[in-house]
């Protein structure tokens, strides 16, 4: 039994909880507090009629449930779990904080009693794949990992499943690091582009959530950053910094088609199986990330076999000869430049979706550049035909705009449009929420479409 899990646990007995969101990651903690006897109250915005089983079944083991409008009105509690989509100033969390109670997060308590050696990534683009990769590489090298965070498993369930030889891989979005008190033994930082800017209140406010990753970290710790991103460039960690570069000499960098790690061959470009510039700075970061622990063989290995993370430029189908790409995960104009720049070809671009408040006119030039026909579909839809038609580069003699109103109609105007050779790639450089409980949805809802055609 981990000793360190044990006595968190056990130290909450007496302890009145609540649980801030009852999504995902917060169920499992319910029931592990309850488990320990503990007093809690779980609140979650959903109305009571609207609660799925799994919610009503914490209710019936013991949690108290406060849902609905005002679920967070008079709140009570010594310790509160924050969900890591509501903002930690959020004026119920203050009340609560300004009486005494200790707010923290399933992941800052995972970060606490975690027995292995933890390594994480962050990032606006690659994050997964990033995380996927290191998990990948460590695995195939014989070692037991435990894959989670933001990647969609609750990894403090597990705790007590872990051995200290054992590795955590943690994907980390800027929600779970905004008041994170603890950093891993060795950190990635992928890149960082304006993103996230309808919950942080600016971008200086994300930036800053991005670097608790490695702001806890001692001189033993290992960070490693994107020498090619202006932002992640001038960071330096408090211990080892390594820096990856497609475009520069760095101590992870490109010579004559072959990834680097300090000057010495570790793995040819030509390797990699998935598709992109892109993913090869992911496994540049990766590389560094399992220095040490994982040999170049095993690195080739896992390039030549890893076929990609679902929703990540995922081929779905041929189809009469027309390729058609699932990128639902990008839900930024910098993932949907990267999706572009995968394909030697000019492409059938559908984009459009939920407005997180992001400057769109990077994407205009890159349009202009890598797509040929545009159907646009949900809010972003006309300021992404905006970012391109106000480009000097555009032509509508060569790059055909179709405003579809949602995604759907867009869907299958696309795939009407499509003839033996297009490519039709799914890459909304947008959220999915306007019509989507997330991209997961979107991208399967995308694929159920294609695959019926």
């Amino acid at each position: 039994m981990n000793s360190k899990f044990e006595e968190y646990f056990s130290s909450l007995k007496h302890k009145k909880i609540a649980v801030l969101g009852l999504g995902v990651s917060n169920r499992p903690l319910v029931r592990l507090l309850l488990e320990y006897g503990c007093d809690v109250t779980g609140c979650d915005k959903t109305p009571r009629d609207k609660l799925d089983a799994e919610v009503l079944a914490l209710e019936q083991a013991g949690c108290k449930l406060r849902v609905g409008e005002g679920y967070l009105d008079g709140v009570e509690a010594d310790i509160l779990f924050r969900t890591p989509g509501m903002h930690p100033s959020n004026p119920a969390i203050e009340a609560l904080r300004s009486r005494g109670a200790e707010v923290t997060s399933e992941m800052e308590v995972f970060f606490e009693v975690c027995p292995c050696t933890l390594l994480a990534v962050t990032g606006s683009d690659g994050k997964t794949t990033t995380t996927t990769l290191i998990s990948e590489m460590l695995k195939a090298a014989g070692k037991t990992v435990w894959l989670g965070g933001n990647i969609g498993t609750p990894l403090l369930p597990l705790v007590r499943q872990m051995q200290e030889s054992d590795y955590a891989v943690v994907e980390l979005s800027s929600f779970q690091l905004m008041d994170m008190k603890r950093s891993p033994a060795r950190a990635v930082i992928t890149n960082l582009a304006p993103n996230h800017l309808d919950i942080h209140k600016d971008m200086a406010e994300y930036v800053e959530a991005k670097t608790n990753i490695f702001r806890h970290q001692d001189e033993k710790g290992l960070l490693i950053l994107n020498a090619d991103n202006a932002i992640t460039a001038g960071f330096k960690g408090n211990g080892t910094t390594r820096f990856f570069s497609r475009q520069k000499e760095a101590d992870i960098c490109l010579k004559d088609g072959v990834i680097c790690r300090h000057g010495e061959k570790v793995l040819p470009v030509a390797d990699i199986l998935i598709p992109g510039v892109h993913n090869v700075e992911n496994y540049m970061a990766a590389i560094a990330m399992v220095e040490g622990l994982v040999d170049d063989d095993t690195i080739r290995h896992v390039a030549k076999t890893f076929g990609g993370v679902e929703h990540r430029i995922e081929l779905v189908r041929i189809k009469d000869g027309a390729r058609f790409y699932n990128d639902s995960i990008a839900s930024s104009p910098s993932r949907t430049i990267a999706g572009l720049r995968s394909f030697p070809e000019k492409v059938i671009l559908i984009a459009g979706g939920y407005d997180k408040h992001i400057p769109y006119d990077v994407l205009g030039p890159e349009v202009c550049a890598h797509v040929k026909k545009l159907f646009l579909g949900g809010a972003t839809g006309e300021k992404i035909r905006q970012a391109v038609i106000s480009c000097p580069e555009y032509d509508p003699e060569t790059l055909e705009i179709v405003d579809c109103g949602s995604f759907e109609p867009a869907v299958r105007a696309a795939a009407a449009a499509a003839k033996a050779g297009d490519v039709v790639l799914m890459s909304p450089a947008s959220a999915a929420f306007d019509q989507f409980k997330n991209f997961m949805v979107r991208g399967e809802f995308y694929k159920k479409l294609i695959k019926e055609l």
